[in-house]
């Protein structure tokens, strides 16, 4: 039935040149140009960290807090973006621009776009060695994959034959772009566990956002979210900067950058400065590091150490859930009394 639809409904061989283009990263947005393209949108936030909203004046402004900056370097919502039919989205299996797909597909329905009109190029990955592949097969997520890896013919050829989603997958990516934003994230989680066909990216994704969430033993213990606990048990009473504390050879390497190869590496000082501001009776030092705060240099413009109280909470665990600092994940918050969620074992969530 879907080959039937898609047979039924494929576009006229579409002119990069006058044809909107959506991309979710620069070095897409550089390709396109190169090989032909004239109006091109970029939506390269990446929101598998910080807050995000369903009202898009709400969910800018929320970015710019969270990034601590008024640049505007995401155009999907921009009131000077003319959306010249087709509109052509290229997305990786990256999972920032699996979720910037499913904001997209939100918004240009919510500006008035159909279905039809919208042609969606999904890119397969790319593997570049024999190393690569072993070491990106051992990951539990992959965000390290961008249309740009693919040479200018694959691309031209791949708009030869784009066509629309049927309006039912359309649907779906809708769909999931509003249980993400969604203050109360069960229904997000339920579909992660669940599965939503055509979207294969829910499950890595689940694995990925649920480092960020306290979890509850069987026994009923408060234990630090997975990301707090490893990067907890790479301080110590020692000062080390951030790039220190990423770099430092332990068993939980592997762990950190898995993690940080989707925050990206600038998610580690910003998580440790919340430790450090996190209350009076500190868990987390700081100190003024090598490099001048406000030269550019966040990964070594602080220095941390774990407080005997660290210690405690790190090995022991949370006596409360406010005893951590809150942390905004999509449309709710980790660590907040008002929104207890905490990581059952079975990879669940649950309220406390």
């Amino acid at each position: 039935m879907l080959s039937l639809w898609v047979s039924l409904n494929m576009a006229p061989l579409t002119d990069i040149r006058t044809a909107t283009h959506v991309a979710f990263d620069a070095p897409t947005a550089e390709q396109l140009l190169r090989i032909g393209a004239t109006r091109i949108v970029l939506a390269s936030d990446r929101l598998l960290t910080g807050p995000s909203h369903p009202s898009p004046l709400e969910h800018v402004r929320q970015r710019q807090i969270w990034w601590n900056s008024d640049e505007l370097w995401d155009d999907l919502y921009s009131s000077e973006t003319r959306w010249e039919l087709p509109v052509i989205t290229w997305v990786s299996p990256s999972l920032h621009e699996r979720v910037n797909l499913w904001r997209t597909c939100s918004w240009l329905r919510d500006v008035g776009l159909a279905c039809d009109d919208i042609l969606i190029l999904e890119l397969e990955p790319v593997i570049r060695s024999r190393a690569r592949s072993h070491e990106g097969s051992k990951r539990p997520f992959d965000c390290s994959q961008s249309v740009s890896d693919h040479p200018d013919d694959t691309l031209l050829a791949r708009i030869e034959k784009a066509s629309p989603w049927p309006p039912e997958h359309y649907a779906r990516a809708v769909r999931l772009w509003n249980s993400y934003v969604d203050e109360d994230p069960l229904s997000f989680v339920e579909s992660c566990s669940a599965g939503v066909e055509g979207f294969p990216e829910l499950a890595p994704l689940w694995a990925f956002l649920s480092s960020f969430f306290p979890r509850r033993t069987t026994e009923g213990a408060l234990r630090l979210s997975r990301f707090d606990e490893i990067t907890l048990s790479r301080l110590s009473s020692d000062w080390q900067t951030p790039a220190g504390v990423a770099a430092q050879k332990s068993e939980t390497l592997v762990d950190m950058w898995h993690l940080l190869f989707c925050t990206g590496d600038l998610f580690l000082p910003r998580r440790l400065e919340h430790w450090a501001d996190h209350d009076s009776s500190a868990v987390v030092e700081r100190g003024p590091g090598p490099k001048p705060p406000g030269a550019d240099y966040p990964m070594l413009s602080s220095v941390y150490r774990l407080t005997e109280r660290g210690m405690r909470l790190r090995d022991k665990g949370l006596d409360q859930l406010t005893a951590a600092p809150r942390l905004p994940i999509a449309g709710t918050e980790a660590y907040s009394p008002s929104a207890p969620w905490v990581l059952l074992e079975d990879g669940r969530l649950a309220r406390l």
